[in-house]
């Protein structure tokens, strides 16, 4: 159920309104409930006019006492809509009397058992919803406390769907960016257009605040995008204040830009806000020793495990940068599947907020990663985008049960569809390099080691990871950082320690960018190796037999197996 909530001046108005059958919708309008249930009901009178006169008359009479006293609100009218779901029953005229009661006394219209309480009525001339007119002067003349009435009419309605085992909405903490008004909605589809102009613009400016380090930098994008019209704010003293933008194009009645500030677009897209985030971004200094790809999906791995940390603060901050990175994600994934990553970073940035504050400190690592890797020419295949997003995966299963902890319905509902969206786009990248990865499939015997080394590092999932058809590219990659002087079996320990493989649907997937990833490491030395294979510190307690370079029984890989 929804409730809306406005405020009036003129009690008559609203009475013909609800009462009016030539309105669209409007039939049989009549009361299923009001303040002392012997108000009377046009609808079922006689004399029609009449009853509705005498209907406003009671309405108005605590209101025409107090402005003889000069005490009479200026806005004295308050209405409330109510409306089911189109896939609830149709309510009886008793249910819905029983729901405005409720409502009324929830909001601090008509406290239950307050005889002084506000005079109201409820009108349905509709199978799905009713309308509550009162007027907010008590009998006692003082003007009701109903601050919050939204919120409060919200929590009483979210009771009652459950009570009447009602569809149950999806309601929100006061976080989410505005929607889009219906105006705006009818003009987009004049122009043509899939989006309104809220919409494109949020984009755009969400997408320039991911690839920016600088306040400035930011400007300097926004300044320098087809299309956008862009007004900057500066205090006397010449630092930017604050910013508004425009489509070009998007015009009002008289013909002027329609501007929007940023935090019109969204809560987190002013200026404030904006430089506080960039003000915690890792600097990049000197050159690049890493490929900014790697670093940045080793920062995304480690998210996961922050937001089981304890630390919501933390976590918050973790899962707004995040979200910038999925920002930032079509400007250099393949072309092929920058519509389905756009729709997942317009999904998902609903799930970046919520009433828990973020210590954008926690995240510099990934902000500044993923800042360097936006700077970067696009990956000549989608090896580096498909590990990438084989991490973001399990962040956003990461962040749906953590938001859901939370009873952030909004939230775990935007991560639930930032998956589809995600795993659409990786299986369509993620096919390519996994075929050639697996074309490299080594030897039997070298498979058979690996497959030994496998059961031993991840048993829970061992069967699983055998049975995967990308279990061929694990073992290549495994075999080429063996060759690499890598240990392979302290790669796969490293990959299953930083990962919860319970959450991923194919864990040989998630082992093989893992493992390629930190092979991309200089491999140790002789010496280094040496050492500490005899350093006491690093010796386990029970140690594990290495299995042997040729075994006398030789393991048949799963491929050999189905052959």
């Amino acid at each position: 159920m929804i409730a809306k909530i406005t405020g009036g001046q003129n009690t008559a108005d609203l009475i013909r309104y609800l009462y009016d059958t030539r309105k669209k919708g409007h039939t049989d309008p009549h009361l299923v409930a009001s303040w002392d249930g012997f108000a009377p009901d046009p609808g079922r009178a006689d004399d029609f006019d009449a009853t509705k006169r005498a209907l406003v008359a009671d309405l108005d009479l605590h209101v025409k006492q107090s402005e003889r006293l000069d005490r009479a609100p200026d806005k004295h009218v308050w209405h409330c809509s109510i409306r089911a779901a189109e896939t609830d029953r149709h309510l009886s005229d008793t249910e819905w009397g029983g729901i405005a009661r409720r409502v009324v006394s929830a909001t601090g219209i008509a406290p239950g058992g307050d005889p002084d309480g506000c005079r109201w009525v409820a009108v349905r001339h509709a199978p799905d919803h009713i309308h509550i007119a009162a007027t907010t002067v008590r009998a006692d003349l003082r003007t009701a406390r109903h601050w919050n009435d939204y919120l409060t009419a919200d929590r009483e309605l979210a009771a009652i769907e459950k009570e009447y085992d009602l569809f149950q909405i999806l309601r929100g903490d006061r976080t989410a960016a505005k929607r889009p008004t219906r105006a705006e909605q009818e003009k987009a589809k004049r122009a043509g257009q899939a989006r309104t102009a809220r919409e494109r613009l949020r984009t755009t400016v969400r997408t320039a605040m991911a690839a920016a380090t600088t306040t400035e930098e930011f400007v300097y994008l926004l300044q320098h995008t087809d299309g956008i019209l862009v007004d900057v704010k500066h205090f006397p003293s010449g630092d930017v204040r604050g910013y508004t933008v425009a489509l070009a194009g998007d015009v009002n009645a008289v013909q002027k830009p329609v501007w929007y500030s940023g935090s019109e677009l969204s809560p987190d897209l002013s200026l404030p806000k904006i430089r506080k985030r960039l003000d915690a971004t890792e600097p990049q200094q000197g050159p690049r020793k890493t490929n900014p790809w790697h670093q940045a999906t080793a920062a995304a791995e480690r998210i996961p495990r922050r937001l089981e940390s304890g630390d919501d603060t933390a976590a918050q901050a973790h899962l707004a940068a995040f979200g910038e990175a999925l920002d930032a994600l079509p400007l250099r994934a393949p072309r092929a599947i920058q519509p389905q990553l756009r729709q997942a970073a317009e999904a998902f940035e609903r799930a970046t907020r919520s009433r828990i504050q973020a210590e954008h400190q926690h995240a510099r690592a990934l902000r500044g990663a993923v800042r360097a890797m936006v700077r970067e020419p696009a990956p000549k295949d989608g090896a580096l985008p498909a590990m990438f997003l084989d991490a973001a995966i399990l962040i956003v299963v990461a962040a749906a049960r953590w938001h859901q902890l939370r009873h952030h319905d909004q939230q775990v509902a935007a991560a639930h569809q930032t998956l589809d969206h995600l795993r659409a786009a990786y299986e369509q990248t993620a096919v390519a390099p996994l075929t050639v990865l697996a074309q490299r499939r080594p030897p039997t015997q070298v498979v058979g080691r690996h497959i030994l080394l496998i059961r031993q590092t991840v048993p829970d999932h061992a069967e699983q990871v055998l049975e995967d058809p990308a279990f061929d590219a694990l073992a290549a990659v495994l075999a080429d950082a063996e060759k690499a002087g890598h240990d392979p079996k302290q790669l796969l320990q490293q990959a299953a320690d930083q990962r919860a493989l319970d959450d991923a649907r194919r864990p040989a997937r998630v082992l093989t960018w893992r493992v390629e990833r930190l092979s991309t490491r200089t491999a140790p030395s002789a010496r280094a190796r040496a050492a500490q294979a005899h350093s006491p510190a690093r010796r386990p307690s029970t140690p594990v037999q290495s299995p042997p370079a040729a075994p006398t029984a030789q393991p048949q890989p799963p491929q050999a197996r189905r052959r």
